[in-house]
């Protein structure tokens, strides 16, 4: 999970997931706590997927 996809794929990261933001990755101030709790819940998710996911060189789950 990275909030800058650009220096995760110079690095080498296999599997990237696209977080939020760079002061806030898994989650938004601006949001209500319950609306909050699902996008993170969604991130999780997404990222759980990606690590059961089998791939073939760096991969960037987007949805």
């Amino acid at each position: 999970m990275c909030t800058v996809v650009p220096i995760s794929l110079t690095v080498g990261a296999n599997r990237i997931v696209p977080t939020v933001a760079i002061p806030y990755p898994l989650g938004n101030p601006d949001m209500s706590p319950a609306d909050e709790k699902e996008l993170r819940r969604k991130l999780v998710r997404k990222a759980l997927k990606a690590l059961c996911t089998e791939i073939d060189g760096q991969t960037v789950f987007k949805d």
